[in-house]
């Protein structure tokens, strides 16, 4: 009896410590799981922070440097401030979040000699943001900027400033800079003078200029940026900017071969604004230079002003008509634009486009992304013109409105037949009912 005692006793002694010693084994593999699963933040490599605060807004980004020392180390690290872009509006006009002032302040104070590619984006439409604008440019004297970009997403901004005023703040950034290879400004008061004092600091530089819808700039004050700024390789502006002279400059020997020209021609007020005619000799010294350039012109006009365009043959690789545009208008297109790569359509009429489209396939043998908007095509020219278009037609859309059922094709039976043509599957863009 006592043997049979003692070997019990001695099974539950063995029974415990074997129980403790999983109990034991379970806890060490519980602590290894949450040290998988709760990593130490604070130690993470600098350059993944780093990654990770480039895409955070600022104030976000100046909340997570309170985390831990990294942290704020990485806060203050040059990289970080090499590109920003400051939001501006006014809480009273403006559910949007702007910079806060105070933390504007500090990054100039401590970042302004890091900052090299900055834009300031309006989101609103007051005065007191482009003076805020304005503001912080004329305190950007020790930094060397290599983009600036002055976006104003509401209409008007920067143009509702004195102009001595935004001009004062501009030419700060133009004569401090000395390495600027990329300017946007459209919808300022830039006027010539400016334009001088950014070509007597950056001419070697400059390399993309963007500024559309300045009035205050005349052809003379573009042409004397092409006549300097012989690296430009982007440029765009409105049509009444462009001129014989500045095609010709853009063509000299000494300048590099543009890539990427677009031209907005722009009228408000119709009747009233006269286009003038750019000669064919002009154009053809420019391709001549710049065989690959794509020239982008964008037409806001009414069907009267159109008398001065697509006369002749001209380069242009994009085209878009944001108004409504004549049959007669898009049949010279077919025969004046043989390099057209993009053809947009907005509004047409009510008359069908058949043998304009027929003749764009015929003539435009580098077309390739097709958009048509209100306008009527017939769905037997639609098929033809897909057919004699073929594959490379990479972009291809029409609202289902435009096309006319005929004797030949049903809205059913379209999307098969060009379908086949193109070797993909194809439908047309409906209109969404709300």
């Amino acid at each position: 009896m006592k043997r049979g005692r003692k070997t019990n006793e001695a099974n539950s002694s063995s029974s415990e410590e074997t129980t403790e010693k999983e109990s034991k084994r379970h806890k060490v593999i519980d602590e290894k799981t949450i040290a998988v699963r709760s990593p130490d933040w604070a130690n993470l490599l600098q350059d993944i922070i780093l990654q990770v605060f480039q895409y955070l807004p600022l104030l976000d980004r100046a909340h997570a440097s309170q985390v831990c020392r990294s942290w704020n180390q990485v806060f203050h690290m040059p990289d970080l401030w090499r590109c920003f872009e400051f939001e501006l509006n006014q809480p009273a006009t403006s559910y949007l979040r702007a910079t806060h002032p105070e933390l504007i302040k500090q990054i100039i104070k401590r970042h302004s000699n890091h900052l090299q590619y900055v834009s300031f984006k309006v989101v609103d439409s007051s005065k007191e943001s482009a003076e805020a604008a304005c503001d912080i440019l004329s305190q950007l004297v020790n930094c060397s900027l290599k983009t600036l970009g002055l976006i104003s997403t509401a209409r008007p901004s920067f143009m509702d400033l004195p102009k001595s005023h935004f001009i004062s703040a501009l030419t700060v950034v133009f004569v401090n800079s000395k390495s600027l290879s990329s300017l946007k400004i459209d919808d300022t008061p830039v006027d010539d003078p400016s334009l001088k004092v950014l070509v007597a600091n950056n001419s070697d530089t400059l390399k993309l200029l963007k500024m559309s819808s300045c009035p205050h700039v005349s052809p003379a004050g573009i042409l004397c940026v092409a006549d300097q700024c012989h690296g430009l390789r982007e440029l765009a502006l409105n049509y009444h900017l462009l001129s014989d002279e500045l095609l010709l400059a853009l063509s000299s020997e000494k300048h590099v071969r543009l890539e990427h020209l677009r031209i907005d021609v722009v009228s408000e007020n119709p009747g009233q604004t006269q286009f003038h005619t750019i000669q064919k000799s002009s154009w053809d010294a420019f391709i001549k230079h710049s065989p690959k350039v794509n020239l982008v012109m964008y037409f806001f006009l009414y069907e009267e002003e159109f008398d001065p365009f697509f006369r002749y043959e001209i380069p242009v690789t994009h085209l878009y008509f944001g108004r409504s545009v004549s049959k007669d208008v898009l049949g010279r297109v077919g025969m004046t634009c043989p390099r057209l790569v993009e053809l947009v359509v907005c509004a047409n009429g009510l008359r069908p486009l058949d043998e304009e489209l027929i003749r764009i396939a015929e003539r435009c043998k580098y077309l390739s992304a097709v958009g048509l908007g209100e306008c009527e095509v017939s769905c037997s020219a639609f098929v033809e013109f897909v057919k004699m278009c073929g594959g490379r037609l990479s972009q291809l859309s029409i609202m289902e409105e435009v096309l006319i059922p005929d004797q030949k094709y049903s809205l059913e039976q379209i999307h098969w037949e060009v379908s086949k043509h193109l070797g993909r599957v194809w439908f047309p863009d409906m209109m969404p009912t709300w």
